[in-house]
């Protein structure tokens, strides 16, 4: 569950990972923008959340394959701070660098009815790209006012929502993520909604999938909410199941670089490759004799053997079977004329489009065996320095396989080669992309003493391409592990 506590509940561990949320709200009077600073009343207590951003380790995109992913909760958090009012209004604000963001709406009839229907919020926001970055935060008033139901809604008024986020965008570390999760977390803290870890992350996912609109799995979500400090979050992506939270070995570590390429999940390289590895899992199905249905217009496999899952075809079985009659690349419009369409709930078929169906079936089914090799060398590398060599080639393994599909950049490539090039001499074993890839942030393992060498490549990257080159290099705890601090006035009444 999602606790709920006061200033004096809270253990000086936890308070550091609130503290720059309390630091934005001290300074709320004194802010040049005058909207906001009196954005808050001393009326109503003031719930503030934090979620970290994550570093894929290995997994990625084969979440929605159904892969096991192992993902790091960084040091970057999203706060959110969140206020109930009496009117039927939600008044967002979101930091942007030096300036305010501001987004209003009525929730009261009709309004709330068009908040309700995630489609059509949806297009109203994807209309705007001015008002794209509230979708987030409308996702989660919408859930939230659902689950309060209807005969408390009446009587539930509207919220203020101020978000100040650390974790950057668009850089591959779920930036998103972390703010659906944290303003869960503060708006449903505020509703007096009672949920589990898992379920506030199933329902982030549903809101960056129909409201905003971007076809991610469900690891980011999953890691921001139920991640621990300086652990590996073990993953079956089945829809979510958490299998364990494993220790980086003493005197090892794994960190970022971001690429100053920008990334983004609804972007159309991504959602190419999601499609493809769906219509790879049709093509297979059909050939290995599953039972192809459909159901209110929905494709639907009949799966004893693999469960709807590609990651669960053994890739021995998939070389010898099924390998070989995948086609490297097919119109959508040939695809749907055969097989009628995927089994993916949140994306489709374009008949105009080509998709690389080969590499992005293969992907998940590789990536999965790469996960189980990577997690068996972890636990022995105590007692086997050798393996970190190992650990690492899974990585650049794993780097190859997203230049495959497509998902490459030539920012992440040459971060990876840089890391190649320093080597275990160095104390650096292996890199990849992370996350959807085309950009963002690479991953780098390497002995913890390593930390300089990491930084002198990013320096170097950014000498040779003007590019930022940060550096993401700590961790911390999930939303659920911090909970929720509840400030009943507002600290300068």
């Amino acid at each position: 569950m999602i606790r709920v506590r006061g200033p004096l509940e809270v253990a000086e561990s936890d308070r550091i990972w609130f503290q720059p949320g309390l630091d934005r709200l001290a300074a709320l009077p004194s802010d040049p923008d005058p909207r906001i600073r009196g954005f808050f009343t001393p009326d109503q207590p003031v719930f503030l959340a934090r979620a970290p951003g994550r570093l894929d380790v290995m997994g990625g995109i084969a979440d929605y394959s159904g892969a096991q992913v192992l993902e790091l909760p960084l040091d970057r958090s999203a706060q959110v701070l969140a206020q109930r009012q009496a009117a039927p209004w939600c008044e967002i604000a979101t930091r942007r660098g030096s300036r305010w963001d501001r987004f209003e709406t009525g929730l009261d009839a009709p309004a709330a009815t068009a908040l309700a229907d995630a489609a059509a919020l949806h297009r109203r926001l994807a209309a705007n790209p001015a008002e794209r970055w509230a979708a987030y935060l409308l996702g989660v008033v919408q859930v939230c006012r659902r689950a309060v139901g209807t005969q408390a809604l009446a009587s539930l008024g509207g919220f203020r929502l101020l978000v100040d986020s650390a974790v950057p965008e668009g850089k591959g570390v779920a930036s998103s993520a972390a703010i659906e999760v944290a303003a869960m977390s503060a708006v449903g803290a505020s509703c007096g909604l009672v949920t589990t870890r898992t379920e506030l992350a199933t329902a982030c996912q549903w809101i960056e999938n129909h409201v905003v609109g971007a076809p991610c799995g469900i690891m980011d979500q999953i890691t921001s909410a139920c991640g621990l400090s300086d652990r590996l979050l073990l993953l079956r992506c089945q829809p979510g199941t958490i299998e364990g939270h494993i220790e980086v070995p003493a005197g090892y570590r794994f960190f970022g670089i971001e690429s100053g390429i920008r990334h983004e999940v609804a972007g159309a390289d991504y959602g190419t490759v999601r499609t493809a590895a769906f219509m790879g899992y049709r093509i297979i199905a059909e050939a290995a004799g599953l039972t192809v249905g459909r159901k209110r217009g929905e494709v639907r496999v009949e799966d004893p053997l693999w469960q709807g899952y590609l990651a669960n075809i053994p890739l021995v079985e998939y070389q010898k079977r099924f390998e070989a009659i995948l086609p490297s690349k097919m119109a959508g419009a040939d695809f749907l004329e055969r097989y009628g369409g995927i089994t993916d709930s949140v994306t489709r078929v374009e008949p105009g489009r080509s998709y690389p169906v080969k590499s992005a079936t293969a992907h998940p089914i590789g990536e999965q065996a790469r996960v189980s090799r990577f997690i068996s060398l972890l636990e022995q590398l105590p007692r086997r320095p050798e393996a970190a060599e190992e650990l690492g080639s899974l990585m650049y393994e794993a780097h190859e396989s997203y230049g495959a599909c497509g998902l490459g950049s030539d920012g992440t490539d040459r971060l990876v080669a840089l890391v190649t090039e320093a080597g275990p001499k160095n104390g650096l074993f292996g890199a990849k992309i992370t996350g959807g890839g085309s950009g963002g942030t690479v991953a780098v393992f390497g002995a913890a003493e390593s930390a300089s060498v990491v930084e002198e490549i990013a320096a170097r990257y950014r000498r040779e391409t003007g590019r930022a080159g940060e550096v993401f290099s700590r961790s911390s705890p999930g939303a659920a592990e911090t909970g929720v601090l509840r400030l009943a006035q507002v600290p300068w009444r």
